[in-house]
This record gives C-alpha cells, sequence and structure tokens, in this order.
C-alpha cells in the first residue's frame, strides 16, 4: 500500500512527533503539525500512540496542543486504553500514577490493592513503589494472575537521549520473583492493534503506521499487517536496517516526519 492508498494513520509521539525535555515539556520536531493537518484536510482519520501511561490519554492530547500539534482529545491512544482490551483482566492490582488510576475506575477497571481475587497485575509508570507492593503482586501472579505490563523495552526516546522506563523496571522485578512473562498491552499487541482498529474505524491493514522505534512502532504495524514507516529522529536513529531480519524491517524508512508530506 502507497501512503496516499491508506485510509488512517496511527503516529507515535516521543521521537516522531516531538522531543521531550522533561514530564511536562515537549518540542514539536519540525513538519510534524503539516503533516498531521495535511492527513485531516484529506478526510482521513488519524491517531496518536504512547506507550507512556504516567497520564490519561486527553492529558496527552492536551500537551500535544500547546505545542503547536492538532491533536483533540479522544485521538490519543496508550496502554491505559488498550489494556480495556486484553480480555479477562476485571480486578486488577495496579501499579500506576493517581490520574492514571482515575481514568481506569473511570473506565470501568475494578482495582484491588487490599487483597481479594486478582485477575491480573498491571503495570504502568509509577514513581514510588514499595517491596511490600511488588511482593503483594508476585503472589498474586503466582497464584494466577497474569502480568500486563503497558511496556517492557527499557528505554524510549527523549531530547537528551534515553529516558529508562521504570515501568519495564518495576514488570522485571515481578517477573524475576514470580518466574512469570510479562504480557504487553500496549505496543507492540494485538490489544493494541484492537483498540487501534476500534477508534480509526477501518481495517489495520489500510493503515499507516509511524515511528521512531523498530522495537514498538514496527512490530506495531506489523502486528496488525499496516504499512509501517521508520522516522530516524528516534531511539531508532542509528538502527543498521541490513543487520534486521527482513521480516523485521519498516516498509519505508524517513528521516524525519516532515518527509511524509509529498507521499501523502
Amino acid at each position: 500500500m502507497r501512503l496516499e492508498e491508506a485510509r488512517a494513520f496511527v503516529f507515535d509521539i516521543d521521537g516522531t512527533l516531538v522531543h521531550r525535555t522533561g514530564p511536562e515539556e515537549v518540542h514539536t520536531i519540525p513538519g510534524a503539525g503539516e503533516v498531521l493537518d495535511r492527513i485531516a484536510a484529506s478526510g482521513r482519520p488519524f491517531a496518536v500512540f504512547t506507550n507512556g501511561s504516567h497520564l490519561p490519554p486527553d492529558a496527552f492530547a492536551e500537551q500535544l496542543r500547546a505545542a503547536g500539534l492538532p491533536v483533540a482529545d479522544g485521538q490519543v491512544l496508550t496502554p491505559l486504553r488498550s489494556v480495556m482490551a486484553y480480555r479477562g483482566a476485571r480486578r486488577v492490582l495496579p501499579f500506576a500514577s493517581e490520574s492514571a488510576r482515575g481514568y481506569l475506575r473511570a473506565c470501568g477497571m475494578e482495582l484491588v490493592d487490599d487483597g481479594g481475587r486478582v485477575d491480573a497485575v498491571f503495570v504502568a509508570h509509577s514513581d514510588h513503589v514499595e517491596f511490600e507492593e511488588l511482593e503483594r503482586a508476585a503472589r498474586a501472579v503466582i497464584a494466577g494472575a497474569r502480568l500486563l505490563t503497558a511496556s517492557y523495552v527499557p528505554a524510549y526516546a527523549g531530547a537528551n537521549g534515553p529516558i529508562l522506563s521504570r515501568g519495564a523496571m518495576i514488570t522485571a522485578a515481578i517477573a524475576k520473583a514470580s518466574s512469570a512473562r510479562p504480557v504487553v498491552v500496549g505496543k507492540p499487541s494485538q490489544a493494541a492493534v484492537r483498540v487501534m482498529r476500534q477508534l480509526l474505524g477501518v481495517r489495520s491493514e489500510e493503515i499507516a503506521v509511524v515511528g521512531d522505534d523498530i522495537r514498538l512502532d514496527i512490530p506495531l504495524g506489523r502486528l496488525g499487517r499496516s504499512t509501517t514507516v521508520l522516522v530516524r529522529t528516534g531511539i531508532s536513529a542509528e538502527v543498521d536496517l541490513d543487520r534486521v531480519p527482513e521480516t523485521q524491517r519498516p516498509d519505508l524508512t524517513l528521516g524525519s516526519v516532515g518527509e511524509l508530506l509529498p507521499l501523502l
């Protein structure tokens, strides 16, 4: 599929549309706004998908609008949304910020902090964690709960270099103690593909997925048989694609998101 034939688009945020210098400070990558405007003017829908889970989705949209990008509430996908598409997670023991917990509750998820049956442990972003919490989660997993994580890569792109993932650190501790293999519900996962389809209203084969991470964004697109575009402004900027198996390579590689303009 050529990009002008794509019926919808999904963009990563950090390293693709913006560079982040702090939790609340983002700077737009040149051309990002023009690309989103061009797609919107063509009548095609787009969404942005970040594995960031420290904020509710609409808070990311607010950040992007403050940076000058035309992203509306409801256009942002995060693991806080895709975890809802994971089947069997009703009573959940969470590792998440207070705002993320509030969002999950508002969406109907039953959060369990004080004992009782646990269907799944869900690790999002958390700034503080106690050993007692880790042990309670590991014991829940040993007893049969699934270990779900927003993301399991060690870092993501920041303006001044990789930003280490605290969620991955927490997940690794629980996985080690429980001998369980974490299930990713953010990028890349079938749950993520499902929420992409639901939001955009098209088949995943008709979507173009654009991102900077060959371990997250490109596999997400491949899971849904979408067209994949790697941009060299983020975490995979120096990856030698000749050393990547052909089945894991992007369909197209560009220097930055602004180079999409003549292809739309």
